[in-house]
């Protein structure tokens, strides 16, 4: 059934007088444009500060000034373990187990150092099955990893695109294709909400598959962490990876982290790149010859944890945990369907713009994708000039994220009426 929206301020002020989680907007800094609280979008890019942050990356400035190295175990939160201290909640937000998830690294050396182990082509199981148009950074990963192994990348990577007129892939094309390719396919891997689109992507459905033929299936949730439901364990996902500056608001370049499935927790002999603090932690500072990985994923970090980036985590984190993500998603559900309905308002819509983004709830999160026809990059920056803070992506995207932890219906009101003005003067 419908939501039963309406298109006034009164609509929306009503909404977020009834919002059950309006409070935690308290807990984040809103930029300011010209004086006045920006219409900030831009999550999905990067994450506002929580009002706790500052204070826990004081408290390990304070500790390091008066302890010194001393800090390593007797810290407020002993630096020593501090990798440990994230991982609850982040296996709540993942739908894993703690021996399952580790903050560490930044993703695209995650993603580098878990294709190593999970990406091991052989002369009849090689090719790489992935969305068209993946992230940058994603696309050179994965060129690179078949490039180390001497394969030819436009031999093996199959970058499925949506059908002509469509912009987004169906789920029964991706399954389809990975039986299509079959014995042949080495690894599945897929950003888990599409950067560019926006939509979210079948997680369940593509790790089955993948299964069917017998290969490995990974997810970059860098848009995903934070913004839609996860069960990474449950759906037999083997790996993924993510950055925690966006949904997770953990600061620009903060930590990033990683999903190892329980499955593998103690499978020694699989190749890795190995690392000290990936060693079996009571044995760590002997400095012994022969590399033990400790049990589960924390057996692929590399280096003793960053304490400060990881502060910044622990500051968003804390409000994580504070919120019932379930309560976070049905409001996400509502203030993106609100800006939709707003949107598909505007008179003679279709000849202006278009939603990439999926209409369906349970394929997209926060995020919608605007195509625009004509002079989109001119609209974006009357947007901006107006005060909001939103995203612009070639060739002619507005991408813009309501986050459900701090944004609010009259901030989505707002947008859609200077949208339409400014669209409609195009």
């Amino acid at each position: 059934m419908a939501q039963p929206f309406e298109a006034t301020i009164a609509f929306a002020k009503k909404k977020d007088r009834l919002d059950p989680i309006k409070s935690f907007r308290k807990q984040f800094h809103i930029p300011k444009v010209k004086g006045k609280e920006a219409i900030y979008f831009t999550g999905n890019s990067l994450g506002l500060q929580p009002i706790t942050t500052k204070k826990i990356i004081a408290q390990e400035l304070t500790d390091w000034a008066q302890l010194g190295v001393e800090g390593h175990l007797h810290a407020t939160r002993p630096w020593l373990y501090y990798h440990k201290f994230s991982k609850s909640i982040l296996a709540k937000l993942v739908g894993a187990k703690a021996i399952e998830v580790v903050a560490m690294n930044q993703l695209t050396v995650n993603l580098h150092l878990i294709m190593t182990t999970f990406y091991r082509p052989t002369s009849s199981r090689f090719k790489i099955i992935t969305e068209s148009g993946a992230f940058s950074s994603d696309q050179y990963a994965f060129e690179s990893q078949v490039k180390l192994h001497g394969l030819d990348p436009d031999q093996v990577i199959v970058e499925l695109k949506p059908r002509e007129g469509e912009f987004t892939l169906r789920t029964e094309d991706i399954e389809s294709a990975i039986r299509e390719h079959g014995k042949q396919v080495a690894l599945v891997i897929f950003g888990a909400v599409q950067y560019y689109t926006g939509q979210f992507f079948n997680i369940k459905k593509i790790a089955a598959a993948a299964k069917q033929v017998g290969a490995y299936v990974g997810f970059d949730l860098a848009h995903a962490i934070g913004n839609v439901p996860l069960q990474l364990h449950n759906h037999d996902v083997d790996f993924a990876v993510w950055c925690s500056y966006k949904y997770l608001n953990a600061g620009p370049g903060g930590v990033a982290g990683a999903f190892v499935h329980e499955k593998h927790a103690n499978n020694s002999s699989l190749v890795r790149l190995a690392g000290w603090w990936g060693h079996h932690e009571k044995d760590r500072f002997q400095m012994k010859k022969g590399f033990i990985p400790m049990p589960g994923v924390d057996g692929w970090q590399l280096s003793n944890f960053p304490v400060l980036s990881g502060a910044a985590l622990l500051g968003s984190l804390e409000v994580f945990q504070k919120i019932d993500f379930k309560k976070l998603r049905e409001k996400s559900v509502l203030l993106t369907g609100y800006l939709e309905f707003l949107l598909l308002q505007i008179p003679n819509h279709g000849s202006k713009f278009r939603i990439l983004t999926p209409s369906d709830p349970k394929q997209r999160g926060c995020q919608l994708s605007i195509r625009t026809w004509k002079n989109g990059k001119q609209l974006f920056q009357r947007l901006t000039q107006a005060g909001v803070i939103a995203d612009w992506r070639e060739p002619g995207v507005i991408r813009v994220a309501p986050v459900p932890l701090y944004n609010s219906f009259e901030d989505v009101f707002r947008f859609a009426e200077i949208f339409k003005k400014h669209v409609q003067a195009n």
